[in-house]
């Protein structure tokens, strides 16, 4: 352990200015030379989302002191921009994490005590509603304190512009230097609460936001009338995982005619502990266990089920044996495609230069549904931060109509309300469209069946090897440093064609990913989650059955896995 990490962490025992609770934590440490290094070798970095960690005392951990820091560096970076855009104030939500609602707080009285005006909701709410508030209220920024679908240990801390999207790269870059120029803790203002509500520097807002995104939600809605003869008859299990979904969704459900939505009631409410579930993840089938059982009982058509900030939902649906399967992201995105384009074809509403929007690591199947409707697509980095960019840039040059945006992790939106992805729109959206085929005769997965006859069996596959600390750090830049310098000629048997290095192209933003294009449609990309510790290994074939897919797609994760 290096001196500066050793110096760090007696500054935090010894000096007044940290709190009783948090010197006592770092006391118990005392001696536990790996766990103080893991706190304190660096400062929790604030990526181009913003922060996110294991909550805990130290410099590389999530706390009321690197919160107050970032807060700091973001009102720094706003006073930088003069007094207007003070006076434009910030949106503060929160979901329920541990903490959260404390870090909202320290976030809030930070801004206040630089003469930053903040509008903090009185409770918990869903990531999407954060962004649409940024919009509503004509505020500069927005923060939303947030670790998705971490594990309970964790929070986070995102920023948001006044477009309502994530803060990109160039913007974040700025935002992060002003952060990183504050070396003392100590420079980070507060003030008190009953002083900022005084001063009219911190407001609570709630039902006025909750209605108006709940309409805008609503206007993306496309076979409203036309699915009133089946919604009574059609039944929905919807878990939102213990966190800010139930409300929203179930509200917005009601409203366009949905009557039998069944809650999962052990995940109903709102649980820092998410205990119920190892993962709070809708990417996982174990997180569904509770929603599967209680739609067996029920004899339910479809399960959705949310994160814990909302931003991300999964689909469950039945198979032609009966059983419950998990959509990948892929699978539902594509679904979702051909669902508003073809809803919008027969409303004769399909814009002359309408867009889809995807990231690189998603699967073309979308796209290639796109086309067939005369559709573009437009592929950008992994992170929904950069769809929301390019929504902007389409609505400041009318050079596109932006229509849809997906991930493959389980992101969409439609629409331009916001600028995030949004689980609530999505719901909605995938209840309608099973509502639309079980009128129709058909199950959700024989829609997708019948996508997949039409333009070819997709499948795309997920490897994430998660490498904690300094040394897992160390060994994901040596992974992604080998696989540049030296890239393989072959995978899992397949030639590659073409090497993209994303860190050497002027198309998009640049960044630490490899995407390796294959022969006979296949593809592998690498890249360091931006989130987690972790590597991700993403690939995606076409063949002409599951089975074929499956088979191919394990060889190629075993080709990459075995090489590291």
């Amino acid at each position: 352990m290096d001196l500066q990490t050793m110096k760090n962490y007696e500054t935090w025992l010894f000096d007044p200015y940290f709190d009783d609770i948090t010197r006592q934590e770092l006391k118990e440490i005392m001696g536990n030379e790996k766990e103080i290094e893991d706190r304190f070798y660096k400062d929790l970095e604030f990526g181009t989302g913003g922060l996110r960690g294991i909550i805990g005392a130290g410099t590389n951990r999530m706390n009321k002191y690197t919160v107050r820091k970032a807060t700091q560096g973001l009102a720094n970076y706003i006073k930088s921009k003069g007094t207007e855009a003070m006076d434009k104030g910030v949106v503060i939500a929160y979901d329920s994490r541990h903490m959260s609602k404390e870090f909202s707080q320290e976030a809030a009285l930070v801004l206040a005590a630089n003469d930053i005006k903040t509008y903090v909701f009185e409770d918990l709410r869903p990531t999407p509603e954060l962004s649409f508030a940024v919009r509503y209220l004509k505020a500069i920024a927005g923060i939303v304190i947030t670790a998705s679908h971490n594990p309970p240990a964790y929070n986070g801390y995102k920023v948001y512009w006044e477009d309502g999207a994530q803060v990109a790269t160039k913007l974040a870059k700025d935002i992060m230097e002003e952060i990183q120029g504050i070396h003392d803790f100590y420079k980070s203002v507060s003030m008190d609460k009953e002083e900022a509500l005084r001063g009219g520097l911190l407001r609570y807002i709630g039902d006025e936001i909750d209605n108006a995104y709940k309409e805008a939600v609503i206007g993306q809605s496309l076979r409203r009338k036309e699915n009133q003869q089946v919604v009574e008859d059609f039944k929905v299990v919807f878990t939102p995982l213990h966190g800010t979904g139930n409300i929203p969704i179930r509200s917005v459900l009601e409203e366009i005619g949905f009557k039998r939505v069944l809650v999962v009631p052990q995940q109903e409410l709102p649980d820092p502990d998410f205990s119920t579930v190892s993962y709070p993840n809708p990417e996982e089938k174990a997180a569904f266990q509770l929603a599967i059982d209680l739609a067996k009982k029920e004899d339910a058509h479809l399960i959705i089920g949310t994160d814990p900030d909302c931003d991300r939902v999964g689909a469950v649906v039945k198979n032609n044996e009966g059983e419950y399967v998990v959509l990948t992201g892929n699978q539902t995105g594509a679904l979702l495609v051909e669902y508003i384009l073809s809803a919008m074809k027969e409303q004769k509403r399909i814009p002359a230069n309408a867009t889809i929007i995807k990231t690189i690591v998603t699967s073309e199947m979308g796209a290639t549904i796109a086309k067939n409707f005369g559709v573009d697509v437009f592929n950008t980095l992994t992170g929904f931060k950069y769809i929301g960019e390019k929504i902007k840039e389409y609505e400041e040059t009318d050079e596109k109509t932006f229509l849809f945006g997906y991930e493959e992790s389980y992101g969409y939106l439609s629409g331009t309300y916001a600028r995030d992805k949004d689980a609530v729109v999505a719901s909605m959206l995938i209840c309608e469209m099973a509502a639309y085929y079980f009128a129709k005769g058909m199950s959700l997965y024989e829609g997708l069946i019948k996508l997949y006859e039409k333009y070819g069996y997709h499948l795309e596959d997920l490897k994430s090897i998660t490498l904690a600390g300094k040394e897992g750090m160390e060994k994901i830049k040596k992974t992604m440093d080998t696989f540049r310098e030296n890239p393989p000629t072959e995978i899992g048997g397949y030639q590659v064609k073409i090497v993209e290095d994303y860190l050497k192209q002027d198309k998009l933003p640049k960044e630490n990913v490899l995407k390796f294009l294959l022969e006979k449609n296949t593809w592998v990309a690498l890249r360091p989650s931006g989130t987690e510790p972790k590597l991700k290994i993403y690939c995606g074939v076409v063949e002409n059955s599951l089975e074929e897919c499956r088979s191919k797609v394990d060889s190629l994760i075993h080709a990459i896995t075995d090489s590291i």
